[in-house]
C-alpha cells in the first residue's frame, strides 16, 4: 500500500494539506477547465438532479457543479473535517449539505442520488474497487457515476514518486473497476493541466451508467465487499504513522516545485488556445514559493 494510500496518513495529510490546497494544488494539478471538461460526462443538464460529490475536499470541484445547479441539490462528502471546514467558508457552496464520511462506506442509503462525483480522491482509497460499489450503490438506476482520478506517470523519477506517495492507477484498472461494478455505456474524457505537455496522459474523466437498482452484483455476492478496518494504535503503529505521514507529505510535496517550475515555463505560450477565463496566473503563493525554490537552488550552488 502507497505511503498514503490509507485512511488515517491521508487524514493526517490533509489535517497540514488543507491550509495550503487552494492556494498551491488545485490551481496546478486540478484547474477549471480540467473540471469543467470532465464534469461534461455527469450530464448535469436537469435542475432537479440530485448530486454526491465524494471526496469533496475544500469544494473546488463542488464549486463546478454549482454552475449547472443549485447548491441545496448538492451534498458533499469527505472524511477530513478540514478540508470541509475551508469548503463550508465558500459563499457559492452555502445551501450545500456537507457530511463527514467514508468514500468505501458511503453514509447514504442505495438508489439516493441522481448523480455521483468523485474527483482527486480514489488515490486515498485502500480499496478501489469498494469505493466504486458504493459509486454504483447510491446512485438510481440511469443515474451516472463520474470518477476522475490521477493515471500512473510511464517512466522516470515521477512514476517511481508517484507509486511511492499514493495510488495512480492505469486507465485498464479504471475500466475494470467500473466494468465489474456493473457500469453500463462507460465513457472516458481525458484531462491534463495546460503547463503538462508529456506524450503521456496526465488524467482521466470515467463516467458510468448503473443500469438496475440495488447494489453492485459483485458487491451484493460479498466479493472484494471490504473497507479498511480501523487498526489499534500501538505505539510500533503510531511510530509506523508518522513515518510514512513524513516521507509520504515529503513526496507529495516534492510534486508541487516541478509543476510551479513547469507551469512557469508554459505560461506564456501555453495557453492560447483556452477561453479567457480558464487561463491560469500565478497567484502571490505560487510567486512566493517560485522565489523561495530559486533562492535555494542559487544557494545550494553558491555553496
Amino acid at each position: 500500500m502507497r505511503l498514503m494510500q490509507h485512511k488515517r496518513e491521508a487524514f493526517w495529510f490533509y489535517r497540514f494539506l488543507s491550509i495550503f490546497y487552494d492556494k498551491y494544488v488545485n490551481p496546478l494539478f486540478w484547474t477549471r477547465w480540467m473540471r469543467d471538461q470532465a464534469l461534461q460526462l455527469a450530464q448535469l443538464n436537469n435542475p432537479n438532479l440530485e448530486v454526491i460529490d465524494v471526496g469533496s475536499g475544500t469544494g473546488f470541484t463542488t464549486q463546478g457543479i454549482v454552475r449547472k445547479l443549485s447548491t441545496d441539490r448538492i451534498t458533499c462528502v469527505d472524511q477530513s473535517p478540514h478540508q470541509l471546514a475551508k469548503a463550508k467558508k465558500k459563499k457559492d457552496l452555502k445551501g450545500c449539505t456537507f457530511q463527514l464520511g467514508d468514500a468505501e462506506n458511503i453514509p447514504f442509503p442505495t438508489d439516493h442520488f441522481d448523480r455521483y462525483v468523485s474527483a482527486g480522491s480514489i488515490e486515498y482509497w485502500p480499496n478501489p474497487q469498494q469505493g466504486i460499489y458504493e459509486a454504483y450503490r447510491v446512485i438510481k438506476p440511469g443515474g451516472i457515476a463520474l470518477l476522475i482520478g490521477p493515471l500512473e506517470p510511464q517512466k522516470g523519477v515521477q512514476k517511481f514518486m508517484a507509486n511511492t506517495w499514493m495510488l495512480f492507477p492505469k486507465e485498464e484498472e479504471y475500466r475494470k473497476w467500473y466494468k465489474k461494478a456493473g457500469f453500463t455505456d462507460i465513457e472516458i474524457k481525458y484531462v491534463r493541466p495546460h503547463w503538462h505537455k508529456g506524450a503521456n496522459e496526465y488524467g482521466i474523466a470515467i463516467a458510468g451508467v448503473k443500469p438496475v437498482a440495488g447494489l453492485s452484483p459483485n458487491a451484493a455476492s460479498g466479493s472484494s465487499n471490504i473497507s479498511e478496518t480501523e487498526e489499534p494504535m500501538t505505539f510500533i503503529r503510531t511510530l509506523q504513522l508518522i513515518g510514512r505521514l513524513f516521507i509520504g507529505s515529503l513526496a507529495g510535496f516534492f510534486f508541487i516545485p516541478l509543476a510551479l517550475l513547469a507551469y512557469l515555463w508554459y505560461a506564456a505560450t501555453g495557453q492560447q488556445n483556452l477561453p479567457e477565463e480558464y487561463r491560469e496566473k500565478l497567484n502571490t503563493h505560487q510567486i512566493a514559493a517560485i522565489i523561495l525554490i530559486v533562492a535555494l537552488l542559487i544557494w545550494g550552488i553558491v555553496a
